[in-house]
């Protein structure tokens, strides 16, 4: 992992070349400077922030896992995930097929009783496990949707758009890009057919978040918008699955805009979450069930504002935000997302120049979302700061120490 850096910097030099591209212009391109680029080829600059390496990428024309290598290679019995990876794939190749399943599929309430267990892997990040469990699911909610009519079937397609939304944050948090594009094109074919005013507004949550890897983020903003305005009437009656969508896409356009470096724009569009996180909070009705598996709350909003000062590159306000707010609004946040936020702290106290901290925080995220954050580039980036600012700590502090003992005399 150590040689991480170096292997990035080569993959980006490998790519600028094969563009006949020069320094200077990829420099330009990123609005660095020539020495800034020289440096990063050779891997005395890490890529530490999301928006940055897709950045690069984009402007490289190569995806962001070309440069960073994922997936990580790793053992045998890591890289298990794969083979379930392939049949899902191979379930959603054939989605407008006759579905090959023995037997009665079951009701519509009985496989969304499934969804729910999707939710808990989901929430202690337990991509892996996921996975393996949604070859089956993809399968039965695909023979429902063959064999009933009504509104059973809608249900059944529902079922089948939200199976979608899991595969597309799994294959993300492990890094399968086929997988990626392909669950997202079957979760808006799927949502069309539920009859959910709402899971059409999911699927475009979903390409905003795969538009980012191209760095288009006007675009980004714009399908956000889009996707605001087809449940703006049911956010304005209070409907609490809208509310909560409306809520997380404002979350999405926010990160979109502070990548693109519009930071008035971030600021209104994390206001308006909170908006929505407040009107959450006001709802006194029945329990809702989350069939959207979309985790918005208070505490969300919070986390989301810390990791949009970070790509604005703006830390000592994410180190403010999190220092003025109760620690009790991400105790109550799923592993995954309690997991991301640790390690934005951890690049926030990187950067402000306090490794201790930066640690600790990398510890607390790799304990909570194990998974989650072994596998994504940020942490291991921070990591790898982390230990070459020590190794050349103490690589100086041997220095001075050597020139006491006149050891070289």
């Amino acid at each position: 992992m150590l040689e991480e850096a170096e292997e990035i910097g080569r993959r980006v030099r490998r790519a600028r070349l094969r563009l006949g591209m020069p320094q200077a212009d990829l420099a330009a391109a990123l609005g660095k400077t020539q020495g800034w680029v020289s440096k990063m080829e050779n891997g005395l600059i890490e890529l530490d922030r999301v928006g940055l390496l897709n950045l690069v990428a984009a402007e490289l024309h190569v995806h962001p896992n070309d440069l960073i290598g994922r997936p990580y290679n790793s053992s045998p019995a890591e890289n298990q995930w794969q083979v379930s990876a392939a049949s899902i794939l191979r379930e959603l190749r054939r989605y407008d097929l006759a579905p090959v399943f023995e037997g009665t599929p079951r009701s519509s309430g009985e496989l969304w009783g499934e969804v729910t267990r999707l939710h808990r892997l989901r929430d202690a990040a337990a991509n892996v496990a996921i996975l393996r469990v949604l070859p089956d699911l993809f399968r039965e909610a695909r023979a429902l949707a063959e064999v009933s009519s009504g509104h059973e079937q809608e249900e059944a397609y529902a079922i089948y758009a939200v199976c979608c939304k899991f595969t597309h944050t799994a294959a993300h948090a492990l890094g399968h890009p086929e997988l990626i594009a392909m669950a997202g094109e079957r979760a808006a074919w799927s949502a069309r057919l539920s009859g959910d005013p709402v899971l059409p507004a999911v699927a475009d949550w979903m390409r905003v978040w795969d538009m980012w890897a191209t760095a288009d983020w006007s675009d980004a903003v714009t399908l956000s918008d889009k996707a605001l305005a087809g449940i703006q009437r049911d956010y304005e009656r209070g409907e609490p699955l809208a509310v909560r969508a409306w809520g997380t896409l404002q979350l999405r356009a926010a990160v979109s805009s502070a990548r693109g470096g519009r930071t008035s724009e971030t600021e209104d569009r994390i206001a308006h979450a909170r908006a929505a996180a407040d009107r959450i909070g006001e709802y006194t009705g029945p329990p809702v069930y989350d069939r959207h598996s979309l985790t918005f709350s208070p505490g969300n909003v919070h986390i989301h504002a810390i990791s949009v000062a970070l790509e604005l590159g703006k830390h000592d306000s994410a180190l403010e935000i999190d220092r003025r707010t109760g620690p009790e609004l991400v105790a109550v946040l799923p592993n995954s997302r309690r997991g991301h936020h640790h390690m934005d702290l951890a690049r926030a106290w990187l950067w402000e120049g306090n490794r201790d901290k930066a640690l600790t925080e990398l510890e607390t995220a790799e304990r909570t979302a194990p998974q989650l954050i072994r596998n994504h580039p940020i942490a291991r980036s921070t990591l790898r700061s982390i230990v070459y600012a020590e190794r050349s700590s103490t690589r100086e502090k041997l220095r001075r120490m050597s020139d006491r003992f006149r050891l070289d005399g």
